[in-house]
């Protein structure tokens, strides 16, 4: 009870200052908005950051909702040993098959680590687990819904978004099973430990309480809820901290001097993958931030951002590095980035022009 107790006061620590600081910043804007025109406080920059950190958390929460929810049901009702059993044994067709996993196993990518592991724990091999942890936050019907929903005059951002992950995480995971030989987790303890180290690594790398396992299924929904919880906060904060920031761009960031700063598709693209790796956004959530740049960057650098950052982020690369061996971590980085930006640049050059 105690240890339980323990892992979760950190949870609960993070979900109050979560709390805490969203209602002191719809405070600050309500205050913002409630003064005179004329004041210091009610001028044209601080009514266009208001109308952007407001108007991201409004689009976006709902999706984070339903993430959240279909990542716990999965979490608690469905087994790794079924997922396992769904990867064929040709690896072509295993990478094929981890590709098109996220349509029916919509998890993001905040819980795509500590699942992965659990995974290759029990024999999901190298390659098949890269394809999945880098396609499976995009290419789910959450995610599709979102981006559809976020560029809804615009539908070929969302079909280029999940072709390019798609080709992007299939060429990755023909590499590793190519180069890559060998155990690629730091733990390769004995069955016995790495049962409790899942358990107990998961809820401290993503800040989860899976410790418990209660039986029937008010268990199961107790620990649903506890797990959506969780996550809802773990991820909120993210989304809070990314609509700041893009709400301060907009507003005290001229937006020919932003468009300077990435000119031409080359710039946009690594200033915007840049951009995704640092917000390191919810993948159900970071459409509505690449759709606030529509006018002022190139649309392949914005499918580069929708495909970069929840392949790769800082919040996913340190739950990486804290499962997964250096080399291995730094060997996808690199792999990922490539890609993406060449594929953005095939897609701003041949398929995305005009419009």
């Amino acid at each position: 009870m105690s240890q339980n107790a323990m892992q979760t006061a950190p949870r609960a620590s993070h979900a109050g200052v979560f709390a805490g600081l969203s209602l002191l910043v719809v405070s600050l804007l309500y205050f913002f908005a409630s003064q005179s025109p004329g004041t210091a406080l009610h001028n044209a920059k601080l009514l266009i950051f208001k109308t952007a950190f407001i108007g991201i958390l409004l689009e976006a929460l709902p999706f984070i909702l339903i993430g959240v929810l279909a990542s716990a049901l999965l979490q608690v009702f469905v087994s790794d040993r079924m997922v396992r059993r769904i990867i064929p044994r040709h690896p072509l067709l295993g990478i094929l098959t981890a590709g098109l996993l996220g349509i029916v196993f919509p998890i993001c990518e905040c819980g795509m680590v500590p699942a992965i592991r659990g995974l290759i724990r029990k024999g999901m091999p190298a390659y098949v687990a890269s394809t999945f942890i880098l396609v499976g936050p995009i290419l789910n019907p959450i995610v599709f819904w979102s981006t559809w929903v976020a560029f809804r005059s615009r539908p070929e951002m969302t079909y280029a978004r999940m072709g390019l992950a798609l080709a992007v995480a299939i060429a990755v995971g023909l590499i590793v099973y190519r180069f890559v030989k060998g155990g690629v987790l730091r733990d390769e303890g004995p069955p016995r430990e790495r049962a409790h180290d899942h358990s107990h690594g998961h809820s401290h790398s993503h800040g989860h309480a899976h410790g418990y396992r209660q039986g029937g299924v008010r268990g199961k929904l107790t620990e649903m809820m506890s797990h959506s919880v969780g996550e809802f906060f773990e991820m909120g904060k993210f989304l809070l901290f990314g609509a700041l920031l893009v709400g301060l761009l907009q507003a005290f960031v001229p937006q020919q001097q932003l468009a300077s700063l990435g000119h031409g598709h080359a710039g946009s693209s690594l200033l915007m993958m840049g951009l995704g790796f640092a917000l390191s956004l919810c993948s159900t959530s970071d459409a509505f931030v690449a759709q606030s740049f529509l006018a002022t960057f190139s649309k392949g650098s914005l499918v580069a951002f929708m495909v970069f950052g929840p392949m790769l982020n800082l919040k996913s690369l340190l739950m990486m590095l804290a499962v997964f061996k250096t080399k291995f971590v730094a060997l996808l980085a690199v792999l990922s980035f490539v890609f993406v930006y060449a594929g953005a640049w095939v897609l701003e050059t041949w398929l995305l022009k005009g419009g």
